[in-house]
């Protein structure tokens, strides 16, 4: 597979999906939310990507919008190149409508390594709001 998009995580317990480049982890939690295998309240779905809302929410509004194929964190992500960084963010948006926070302000935070507070290790995004949200964060 020398064509297989980077993702992360151990190998052994990956399968392929759609095309057979991306790579769903099977004990990874938000890929067995992604798969509907592990109930969520779903706000919002796409067709790469998928919104729930965070079970420890740290704002009135505090919603994961992750992708549906696993990579560890933004960096790789990035690394991807392949528009879904994009897919993600455009769905942060849609979300922050949704909600009614796009008016007031959101935010939208990635956690990269354990250092900045990553605790699931496949890539998500938190959107933010309804509240007043200090500078700097943390």
């Amino acid at each position: 597979m020398s064509h297989t998009k980077t993702i992360c995580g151990d190998l052994s317990t990956a399968s392929p999906i759609g095309n057979g480049y991306a790579f769903a982890v099977t004990d990874c939690l938000f890929c067995k939310i992604a798969a509907k295998e592990i109930p969520a309240e779903i706000v919002l779905e796409t067709g790469r990507a998928l919104a729930f809302r965070d079970i420890n929410p740290q704002a009135p509004t505090h919603v994961l919008v992750v992708p549906k194929v696993h990579y560890e964190n933004a960096a790789a992500l990035a690394a991807a190149d392949d528009g879904l960084a994009d897919d993600l963010l455009s769905a942060c948006h849609i979300v922050a409508v949704q909600e009614g926070v796009s008016e007031s302000g959101y935010r939208v935070v990635f956690n990269t390594g354990t250092g900045a507070g990553q605790t699931v290790f496949h890539v998500h995004a938190h959107v933010l709001g309804g509240r007043s949200l200090q500078w700097p964060p943390g």
